[in-house]
């Protein structure tokens, strides 16, 4: 976000302006996948863009085009590549930057892809508007693609890059910490985006003003691993919540996946008695089995678990928790996928986040003998994805007939616009008046579920 009253945004534009001015009138294109994390990082590099006279373009004939990857699974690598693929089709002409994990994973790979102008890895994506700029001017120089690529080893990425995403919701989603120490033996995220790194608190509450001048309502506070923000600078998440909590503004914060062993007793209790921080956790599982999650190297049981989802419902008893659960790693026979369903079953949450199992080159996880069949994650899946429809719906089914404020996104469909309470159940309401709720907090008699069962009916009350 650029405000052209701060000071470096000032210098930053007097600064550089010169360097960009081929780039006035141009038109770029955006493809994001994976997580909400990559989504700010793109918003804030298309602000960039716009600061220096680029507008945006959601159709053909862009003349820049910028994928942000994602690298969790196979099938998404796939997904990048058939993104990068159509891009190239659809606008022939246009300098095609590429950035993410799967280029800090496979620089090489998404380097040799045709059209694929510029490669940037996570050390270098802070400076991508100088290179893209560098880049278009040398490409008018030559006739061939220019395949320049700046990725670097894990060891290298270091920089925290700030970058906060509206996009086209209502939510913001901030970014307050990136990278992760942990090496879970399924996950590349340490090699994709490098060991935890974490800005300022007062950094960080600097951009949640910036939100509030807008006219922000709500911040999704977002990164790899946020509990662990602070750590290495003498700060800590919950001095971080805190700080935030004091921003006038703001009406709600979101705390997005947090670990289980870093949802202190101290967040949760400052979270119950805050003015603007939600009952509203997503906390990662990822198995209900204790053998499971010691080959996993998780850095807690199911006990501990159990009693921190306690934890949070004796603070905030109608708290929205969601879970995320992996599903056929290796190591998981059909008993100990069994111990994962009686866990899950008995545990009171509101939502699971299902992902089966994707092997990924260079993890531990592949030292593991057992082997799940893509037919068996298949069914346990959907076995774990209908429990979450039942969880999900129970825990709706407990605030028919209430009352509570509904944010109201601005987007109609079929005659109806969707808002979430505080506490995440979507709601939704006759769009007649969507330009009076837009943005707005409002007073929702919540009713029965609608025709889909995805979210409940509600009545404005005046």
């Amino acid at each position: 976000m650029y405000d052209n009253k701060r000071p470096d945004i000032l210098a930053y534009t007097n600064a550089k302006m010169a360097q960009y001015n081929d780039m006035k009138g141009m038109k770029a294109t955006f493809r994001t996948l994976g997580c909400k994390l990559n989504y700010a990082e793109t918003s804030a590099i298309e602000d960039k863009l716009h600061a220096v006279g680029v507008e945006t373009s959601d159709g053909g004939n862009a003349d820049i085009c910028l994928v942000n990857t994602c690298s969790v699974t196979e099938m998404a690598d796939h997904k990048c590549r058939q993104v990068i693929h159509k891009l190239v089709k659809d606008n022939p002409d246009a300098f095609v930057a590429v950035m993410g994990c799967y280029v800090q994973l496979q620089p090489q790979k998404v380097a040799e892809i045709e059209g694929v102008d510029l490669v940037v890895g996570m050390e270098d994506k802070g400076r991508i508007l100088e290179y893209i700029a560098e880049g278009i001017a040398q490409k008018r120089r030559q006739t061939e693609a220019l395949h320049v690529q700046k990725s670097g080893a894990m060891r290298d990425i270091r920089t925290f890059v700030p970058s906060c995403s509206r996009g086209g919701r209502t939510r913001y989603f901030l970014k307050v910490q990136d990278g992760c120490d942990y090496f879970c033996t399924y996950c590349t995220i340490p090699y994709a985006r490098g060991l935890s790194r974490s800005p300022s608190a007062d950094s960080v509450v600097s951009q949640a003003k910036e939100v509030a001048a807008q006219g922000g309502k709500e911040i999704v506070i977002t990164g790899v691993n946020i509990g662990d923000f602070g750590r290495k600078g003498g700060e800590s998440f919950g001095m971080l919540v805190k700080a935030l909590d004091k921003v006038e503004g703001i009406e709600r914060y979101r705390i997005s996946s947090i670990e289980p062993n870093l949802l202190t007793k101290e967040i949760i209790d400052f979270c119950a008695s805050s003015r603007r921080f939600t009952p509203h956790f997503h906390i990662p599982l990822q198995s209900g089995s204790d053998t499971v999650l010691k080959l996993m190297h998780r850095r807690y049981d199911t006990k501990f678990f159990a009693e921190k989802i306690s934890e949070v419902h004796n603070a905030m008893p109608d708290a929205f928790i969601g879970i995320d659960v992996i599903v056929g790693t290796r190591g998981e026979t059909p008993e100990l996928f069994g111990e994962t369903l009686a866990f899950l079953e008995a545990l009171d949450f509101a939502q699971l986040h299902v992902f089966p199992y994707s092997e990924r080159p260079g993890t531990q996880a592949l030292k593991i003998p057992y082997i799940v069949r893509q037919q068996d994650k298949h069914e346990r899946t959907q076995r774990l994805i209908a429990l979450s429809e039942k969880k999900r719906k129970d825990f709706y089914r407990k605030f028919c007939g209430t009352t509570r404020k509904v944010l109201f996104e601005h987007t109609v469909h079929n005659g109806v616009i969707h808002g979430f309470t505080d506490n995440y159940i979507r709601v939704e309401v006759p769009g007649e008046n969507a330009q009076d709720l837009d943005n707005r907090l409002v007073n929702v008699a919540l009713g029965g579920f609608n025709a889909k069962e995805t979210a409940l009916k509600g009545t404005i009350i005046l």
